[in-house]
């Protein structure tokens, strides 16, 4: 932890969280927690969180997460009256910490967390758990099967799953669960990412029409990919703008640094500094404005599918019209990636630098296709609205018995 504090991966000032120390005191009333791994996980709960806050004004919500960067998105996005800590170590101590100062009534967890000591703790102590848009990738299946009775014990902590697609349900059913749901995936019934005018008038401005494209929620090696793409496509369509906003702003510095000795002028969002017509990529290393960058890009390339990442969410670019690539690796959302693709709202490639080019080529060169692609990518979140409402339809019992 000391080490992780020394790379800015911890909040030296709020260490003690992750111990299971709570400064702040418990509210007074009924208790929900909410745990979300990182920004994703986190920000898929807000409007279940709004729902919760509508429906049960009476109930107190607390919610945890485990990077530095989720808690920056909270510290701005939670509604007034809605606590955050870091969530603890999974450390009996930690674990056993946390519950003697939150004793909370209902637990939360979002997506795949599995962490043995706080689920086996919440057990003894009889906190009602639920797993919410619960996903178990095709690796992880076969991790945890091999496991045996290890993974079902820790299943049996939940007192409800609800997987978000079909093939996550089979994986956890097949692993004891039997009576698993899939309402749909929460992500779904993220509202549109929102985008501060100013900016988006004043960069609109500063791009000057310039065709352009985004890789999104990048990881490394990724770049380096989009860079060669980028030089290729820059042969027959001058003046290319490349925007890249990698996964974990903090990587910003390091990666114009990479991109520059890779002899690219490159522009770093962090430094305030204008784009330039001399400007070859934009690296966007900022927090909170995808919703920008999504409007000022009308061809996006999901990040984490170009490497063996399991790909980033598509949801949120669909929700704004992009026409959409991505890579092979897409274990993370097999069943939205495949139902998009069905749409003609998602372009598939191989990992070759060559196809990754023509396909950006193709939708910059054709702007028809492009808006096409992003009137379907539009459409296919669109008709994804009701999940939120199933998910807090299978929550009532639940919380009528806390």
């Amino acid at each position: 932890m000391a080490k992780r504090v020394a790379r800015g991966k911890e909040d030296s000032e709020r260490i003690d969280e992750r111990f299971g120390v709570g400064k702040s005191p418990r509210p007074e009333g009924k208790l929900i927690w909410i745990h979300g791994a990182s920004v994703g996980e986190s920000v898929s709960a807000l409007p279940l969180i709004e729902r919760l806050r509508s429906n049960r004004p009476e109930l107190k919500i607390l919610v945890t997460t485990g990077t530095v960067t989720s808690a920056q998105v909270m510290a701005r996005r939670l509604p007034e009256g809605v606590i955050h800590r870091f969530a603890p170590i999974d450390t009996s101590t930690a674990v056993r910490g946390f519950f003697d100062h939150w004793h909370p009534d209902l637990g939360l967890m979002i997506e795949s967390e599995f962490w043995p000591n706080l689920l086996l703790e919440a057990r003894r102590r009889k906190v009602p758990l639920h797993l919410i848009n619960g996903r178990m990738s095709p690796k992880s299946f076969k991790g945890w099967k091999r496991s045996g009775p290890v993974f079902r014990a820790l299943l049996r902590s939940f007192d409800g799953i609800q997987a978000q697609s079909p093939e996550d349900q089979q994986h956890f059913q097949a692993l004891g669960f039997k009576d698993c749901t899939s309402p749909g995936n929460l992500k779904f019934a993220a509202p549109t990412l929102e985008a501060d005018p100013e900016a988006l008038e004043k960069i609109r401005a500063e791009m000057a029409d310039r065709p352009g494209w985004l890789l999104y929620s990048s990881h490394p090696g990724e770049e380096l990919m989009a860079i060669e793409a980028h030089r290729q496509i820059a042969w027959k369509i001058p003046n290319l703008l490349t925007t890249i906003v990698p996964r974990h702003p903090e990587r910003g510095p390091i990666l114009a640094e990479e991109l520059r000795a890779n002899n690219m002028n490159v522009i770093l969002r962090s430094k305030g500094k204008p784009l330039t017509a001399e400007t070859e990529v934009y690296v966007a290393d900022s927090l909170g404005e995808l919703g920008l960058w999504f409007r000022l890009n009308r061809v996006a390339v999901i990040g984490g599918s170009l490497m063996p990442k399991g790909g980033q969410n598509p949801i949120e670019a669909a929700r704004l019209g992009c026409a959409l690539i991505c890579g092979p690796h897409t274990g993370n959302f097999v069943r939205i990636v495949e139902d998009m693709i069905a749409a003609g709202a998602l372009n598939r490639i191989t990992g070759r630098m060559g196809t990754l080019a023509v396909a950006i080529a193709r939708l910059l060169r054709e702007p028809e296709t492009a808006e096409e692609m992003g009137r379907a990518a539009r459409s296919y979140a669109e008709d994804q609205n009701e999940t939120l409402e199933r998910i807090m339809a299978l929550l009532e019992t639940p919380l009528d018995q806390i």
